[in-house]
C-alpha cells in the first residue's frame, strides 16, 4: 500500500501538500492499472495518492475508482477491502466520486457477464450488459457525444478518448428528482449507443480510459479535479 504523495516532474513533496494541489486519493483496493491513472491526475494538476487509508479516503478533496477485469472479480475486491462502504461514506455525504472503466460499472445495480449476474453497488439503477457489436472488445479510439453543461468535457467536447471493454450500460432509467440538478449524460456509439460518462451530483464516472486518452484524458481529469470543493 502506498499513501505517500505522487509528485510530477519539477514538483516536491512540499509544493503537493502546501494546498494548491488538492488531494485526490486514488482508492487501493487491488485493481490493476492504478499506477497510470495516479500519474495522469498529477499531470493534470492533482496531489495524487494510491492508498487504502481509510481517513485520507475520507478527507481527500476527491476519490477515484479505477477498475479493470471483469465486473464480479471488481466487486468481490471492493467489498473483501470495505472499499464499497468508503464509496458509498463519500457519496453520502456530498463528497466527488469518479468511477473510470470498470469503477464506472460498478456503480451500478448490477452486472451481467457470460451469464454471471452480480450486484453492483446499486449507486444508480440499471445493469451493465455484453454491448451490441459484432466485434468485441470495443477497443481504440472513439468520440462522444457529450451532455448538455458537461462540466467534465468542457473544451473537449469534440475529442477522441480510449476505450477498451465489451460490457457497458446501454439504458438509463434514473428519472430526474427535483429540486436536484438533473444528470448529465454522455454517450458512445459502438454498435448501439452506451453511455460513455455520467455526471450525477458527486458522482461522476468514464466508461473509457482518461488516463491512456492522451491530452484529452489529462483535460477531462483537470476538469473534474478544478470541480473539487477547496480545503480550508
Amino acid at each position: 500500500m502506498n499513501s505517500g504523495p505522487v509528485t510530477a516532474p519539477g514538483q516536491t513533496s512540499l509544493d503537493a501538500a502546501d494546498g494548491a494541489r488538492p488531494l485526490v486519493a486514488v482508492l487501493d483496493y487491488g485493481s490493476g492499472n492504478v499506477h497510470s491513472a495516479v500519474k495522469a491526475l498529477v499531470a493534470a494538476g492533482a496531489d495524487a495518492r494510491l492508498t487504502a487509508d481509510r481517513g485520507l479516503i475520507q478527507d481527500a478533496a476527491g476519490l477515484v475508482v479505477p477498475g479493470v477485469g471483469a465486473f464480479s472479480a471488481v466487486m468481490t475486491a471492493l467489498r473483501a477491502s470495505r472499499g464499497d462502504e468508503l464509496i458509498d461514506r463519500r457519496l453520502s455525504g456530498g463528497l466527488p466520486v469518479l468511477g473510470i472503466c470498470v469503477g464506472m460499472q460498478v456503480m451500478f445495480e448490477h452486472g451481467v457477464e457470460r451469464g454471471v449476474d452480480t450486484d453492483g453497488l446499486g449507486e444508480w439503477p440499471g445493469a451493465v450488459t455484453e454491448l451490441d457489436a459484432p466485434v468485441l472488445p470495443h477497443m481504440g479510439w472513439n468520440t462522444v457525444r457529450a451532455g448538455e453543461e458537461s462540466v467534465l468535457f468542457r473544451g473537449i467536447e469534440h475529442e477522441r478518448f480510449y476505450f477498451v471493454h465489451s460490457y457497458g450500460a446501454q439504458h438509463w432509467t434514473l428519472e430526474p428528482m427535483k429540486p436536484f440538478r438533473s444528470p448529465v449524460l454522455t454517450w458512445c456509439d459502438y454498435g448501439a449507443p452506451f453511455l460513455a460518462a455520467v455526471e450525477n451530483g458527486p458522482l461522476s464516472a468514464t466508461q473509457f480510459h482518461p488516463e491512456k486518452s492522451g491530452d484529452a484524458g489529462i483535460r477531462l481529469l483537470g476538469n473534474w479535479i478544478s470541480s473539487l470543493p477547496q480545503s480550508g
